[in-house]
């Protein structure tokens, strides 16, 4: 029997850099399992030209993402979220919409790459960060025995791979 495939929404503020990412990374580490999307509470709209450069250089179809609303996830016809994973400080202390079905929620706060300050190769740095730090956590998520482990078992591993 097939295993069941899990929604995943990363929410942040711009939704143009680490919400990104994340949907990215776990697109493709978690194929199969887990179904990635990312939204912000107010998306710039476009992706951050550094994450795009990331990205491409890392070989994502980035043709397939965009900056959108976390509205979009709250309707009627929105995909059922298994899990909501805020991945900046802004997007954790505001108030989120109620969730059908009521998904499992962690914050794993990331810096934002895209108020970095310096050089072009420091901002630079700061992309290639945010992106080390989510694929290590996804990495940690995706092997956990999802289906296996009771709601509580599983919040507490969610919470403690946001503090890696």
């Amino acid at each position: 029997m097939a295993e069941r495939i899990y929604n995943v929404l990363f929410l942040c503020t711009g939704n143009s850099a680490r919400s990104i990412l994340g949907e990215a990374i776990l697109g493709r580490a978690g194929q199969g399992r887990f179904r990635a999307w990312s939204a912000g509470s107010h998306p710039r709209g476009e992706i951050h030209p550094y994450a795009r450069d990331l990205l491409e250089k890392l070989d994502y179809p980035v043709g397939s993402f965009r900056s959108k609303s976390w509205e979009e996830f709250a309707g009627a016809d929105a995909p059922q979220l298994d899990f909501v994973i805020t991945v900046c400080d802004d997007a954790a202390n505001e108030v989120c919409p109620i969730w059908p079905g009521q998904p499992m929620s962690a914050h794993w706060g990331i810096r934002d790459p895209a108020a970095a300050i310096g050089t072009e190769a420091e901002r630079r740095l700061a992309f290639a960060e945010a992106y080390r730090m989510l694929n290590n956590r996804i990495a940690a998520f995706t092997s956990l025995p999802v289906s296996s482990l009771d709601r509580l078992s599983l919040k507490s591993k969610l919470d403690a791979i946001g503090k890696m």
